[in-house]
């Protein structure tokens, strides 16, 4: 087997362990904040253990650093939408909805790049707005909040891999275990402080603040943790050495097909929703999917390396931090 071959059913294998934290997610008993707490501190806690980790992050400039905590709040506060998405719903309508992420980007990325928007971008949100139509009117009314909560995660995808993306343009951009560590290290310390004021103003995403894990949770968080976000992120790091930007965008935006194809399989979730709500997510996957090849078409702005892929992820040498 080539090296090119290997690294695709690398890329893939990382997608389809990505694709079970929505699985993983509506299986943990637990409220959103905990889980997410949890998750992030374990992942946390195993980085730390790792020498390189510390040396690099003393060789990172202070500001640089307080730009990846910053970074890290966002991704914190995404994740937490994102499995309270799962919670208020199912992990079907979550995984669906992170597929909003890469229309959510070409809108805020001119933004924050300072460029003119792109006609072929502007195109591609209202090339979703039908399927986003049809996949509302496609669950139970009590699971549109569901929606609603992962409209939200996915712009903050959005945010944070448009963030992230400008600060690894630069030529001290860190070493991108160390970036996750800083990130999610923040990200943790960041919903410590919230927590008190998550369960007085959203108890749905919060419950009681930080439950304390059953051992099925425990378990289940430790492959969550481990298996779906540290195991992938290695993986992927390895990958992304032999495949193009594009090849790496379009696998990983097979996400949500894994995630619902695993849904339907493990949990049953396709008697819950109904063939609207499919067709709507046929829509809104199509336009997401279509969206790399479009932009590997397009022709590289000035100062824009062609190693930088677009969409929600940050970028080929540091992939989205453990998944969704």
């Amino acid at each position: 087997m080539t090296d090119r071959s290997r690294a695709f059913l690398q890329i893939h294998f990382c997608v389809l362990l990505w694709g079970f934290t929505a699985i993983l997610g509506k299986l943990i008993s637990l409220d959103a904040l905990p889980l997410v707490w949890w998750r992030m501190l374990i992942v946390v806690a195993v980085l730390a253990l790792l020498p390189r980790i510390w040396r690099r992050f003393r060789d990172m400039p202070r500001k640089l650093v307080l730009a990846y905590a910053g970074i890290g709040v966002v991704v914190a506060l995404h994740w937490l939408t994102f499995y309270g998405a799962i919670k208020l719903s199912n992990a079907s309508v979550g995984a669906t909805c992170i597929a909003f992420a890469t229309v959510f980007t070409a809108l805020i990325e001119p933004l924050l790049a300072h460029r003119k928007f792109s006609l072929r971008d502007l195109g591609l949100g209202l090339a979703v707005l039908p399927g986003v139509a049809l996949a509302v009117g496609g669950v139970p009314p009590g699971m549109r909040i569901g929606i609603a909560v992962g409209a939200i995660s996915a712009l903050l995808v959005a945010v944070f891999g448009s963030l992230n993306k400008r600060l690894l343009s630069r030529s001290d951009a860190g070493d991108p275990l160390t970036v996750t560590a800083i990130e999610l290290g923040a990200g943790t310390i960041a919903l410590t402080l919230l927590a008190p004021l998550a369960v007085l103003a959203i108890p749905a995403l919060a419950g009681d603040g930080f439950a304390m894990p059953g051992m099925r949770d425990a378990v289940l968080l430790l492959i969550l943790a481990l298996g779906c976000t540290l195991l992938p992120f290695a993986l992927s790091l390895v990958a992304l050495r032999h495949m193009s930007a594009f090849a790496a965008q379009l696998a990983v935006n097979l996400e949500p097909v894994y995630a619902i194809v695993l849904a339907a399989l493990l949990l049953q979730e396709q008697r819950e929703l109904t063939p609207m709500f499919y067709l709507g997510v046929a829509i809104i996957l199509a336009a997401v999917l279509i969206y790399p090849w479009l932009s590997a078409r397009a022709p590289i702005r000035q100062g824009q390396s062609s190693l930088v892929r677009p969409g929600p992820t940050a970028s080929p040498s540091l992939p989205k931090v453990g998944g969704e």
